[in-house]
């Protein structure tokens, strides 16, 4: 089976209390990527795995022998998105340049997994440099189907039971989106909510670090772990969140299939005491998703100004004209699109405030999965949350044609433990 329950809030559970022995879990999960990771690929090769992570167990062990006093990841093994900087491993970025010219020191996020007890199970595929030129990652629904991108390997290891925690990147959708279509939960918290220090960088003012778990119950584990000033939020039974919907051309970019998901969604949410407001929103997607692509773009070709000037022959097609396009972008106009995002934040939140909306909610994705690994699905749903900073929350909300799809939930700027807390109950009605 491709498919594999991989609880967060499980796992730990039972290797903080002892109950389930950490060298017997590092075996059972170095087992569980040579049995299915051969048709997956989510994970990229690692001929000492095993060894490492007993290596790295042990000395786990040796620092918190006592349960009680073990921290709150201990011992969970992670996928890390290869464009992480990971002190074991070179950073490729799914890319063919010498790893040496793309190293830097351990990125932040990383460092902190390992303060509070988390292993390394290794690095993940990513698309070329967190585009859209992908790798060889198939969806553990249907191999013939893409996982999504960029942080392909992350949703498709955590999808299929290979570590029950990974970490991506969202620079348009590429945390929200393959959590979708790999029937996951994925959380890309408020913007610099988990910092960005140690990344390849795609575009410094738009990249957000995510998560992926099986569960919001873990996500809530993970974030409290990794997030900076986390609060735990504590809501009653009644305390239910008023829920927007963005009318207009921006949900019309969703096929009519999952539309027709999406409306059965929202009434299964009215039915149980939800609110919700239709209010017309992002008219103007056609040229919001024109000048994000031309912000990131831009940072692109500066962030690789000079990699591509010596390894220009080494990008892929898609990579290289991302470069070209961005180059055409200039200082000046940089500078604009980069104060667009905080305007686009502004008038959001100020839209949410006079309506009185907790939550937007939106489908995940176009739709589900496309056919075939050649590319990794539109990210145009994700895309104006991403560029406003917002937190957002996929969580599994039913199928099309036998493929996962997921529900959207966006808050306000830093209301991540809010969204978290709403979330949960949203996922049981929607599941």
């Amino acid at each position: 089976m491709l498919l594999q329950r991989a609880r967060l809030g499980e796992t730990v559970a039972a290797l903080r209390g002892g109950e389930l022995d950490l060298h017997l879990y590092v075996e059972a999960v170095c087992d569980r990527i040579e049995a299915v990771d051969g048709l997956v690929q989510a994970f990229l090769p690692e001929a000492e795995r095993r060894r490492r992570l007993h290596s790295a167990a042990d000395d786990l062990l040796a620092t918190f022998p006592v349960p009680e006093e073990r921290p709150v990841l201990f011992g969970v093994a992670a996928g890390i998105k290869d464009i992480f900087h990971v002190k074991e491993f070179l950073t490729r970025g799914g890319s063919t340049l010498p790893p040496e010219r793309l190293a830097g020191p351990e990125a932040v996020s990383v460092r902190r997994l390992r303060d509070a007890g988390g292993l390394v199970a290794g690095k993940t595929v990513t698309t070329e440099f967190a585009y859209f030129e992908p790798g060889p990652t198939a969806n553990p629904h249907n191999l013939a189907h893409t996982p999504g991108g960029s942080s392909s390997g992350s949703a498709a290891a955590v999808a299929a039971g290979l570590c029950p925690l990974a970490f991506g990147t969202q620079t348009i959708g590429s945390v929200i989106r393959p959590a979708a279509f790999c029937g996951i939960v994925g959380f890309k918290p408020t913007l610099q909510r988990i910092p960005t220090a140690g990344l390849l960088y795609f575009s410094r003012t738009v990249d957000q670090v995510g998560l992926f778990t099986q569960d919001v119950a873990g996500m809530v584990l993970a974030a409290s772990a990794l997030c900076d000033d986390w609060e735990e939020v504590k809501l009653s039974a009644d305390d239910l969140p008023v829920l927007g919907v963005a009318d207009g051309p921006y949900l019309r970019q969703a096929t009519p299939e999952a539309l027709a998901l999406f409306r059965r969604q929202l009434a299964r949410l009215e039915a149980e005491g939800y609110t919700l407001w239709h209010v017309p929103t992002l008219l103007d997607i056609e040229a919001l998703n024109r000048w994000h692509r031309r912000l990131v773009f831009a940072e692109f070709a500066r962030e690789h100004a000079q990699l591509y000037g010596d390894f220009g022959e080494r990008y892929r097609p898609r990579t290289a004209e991302i470069v070209r396009l961005g180059q055409q972008v200039s200082d000046g106009e940089l500078a604009d699109l980069r104060g667009a995002c905080l305007g686009l934040r502004d008038s959001l939140e100020k839209q949410m405030q006079q309506a009185g909306i907790d939550l937007w909610v939106a489908p995940a994705a176009l739709g589900p999965a496309p056919a075939g690994l050649q590319g990794t699905g539109d990210p145009n749903m994700n895309l104006p949350w991403t560029t406003a900073g917002f937190p957002a929350l996929t969580v599994p909300a039913g199928g099309v044609r036998g493929l996962p799809v997921g529900l959207q939930l966006v808050a306000r700027f830093s209301d991540d433990e809010l969204l978290l807390a709403w979330a949960e109950e949203i996922a049981t009605i929607v599941a």
